[in-house]
């Protein structure tokens, strides 16, 4: 787990803020899988929440180790989660509100 401000966060490759879009302004903090994690805001929250919840219904996993996030609001992510030794890679887009547009398998 990486540590922000002294509070425990969800391991991402996003390391100085906000564990989706790494910003580091905003003081926004939500339990994610029993976490206190800090995101820029709720709609980075919801959207985080909601891309977690995804990866764990599809693949069925207890858990998430670690999130790859690659790209961005408008392009959308390439990201490859990993619980253990398993690795799953999906693509993800969100509309302005935060609710899911799109979910791939890659």
């Amino acid at each position: 787990m990486q540590e922000w401000k002294g509070v425990r966060c969800i391991k991402t490759n996003n390391e100085k803020g906000c564990a989706l879009c790494d910003a580091t302004w905003g003081e926004y903090y939500r339990d994610i899988e029993g976490e206190r994690t800090f995101f820029c805001c709720n709609i980075c929250a919801d959207i985080f929440e909601s891309m977690v919840n995804n990866v764990k219904k599809r693949t069925g996993w207890g858990f998430i180790d670690y999130i790859n996030l690659e790209g961005n609001y408008n392009r959308g992510r390439e990201c490859e989660a990993r619980s253990g030794d398993k690795i799953y890679r999906y693509y993800f887009r969100t509309y302005g509100d935060g609710r899911m547009m799109k979910f791939e398998d890659r």
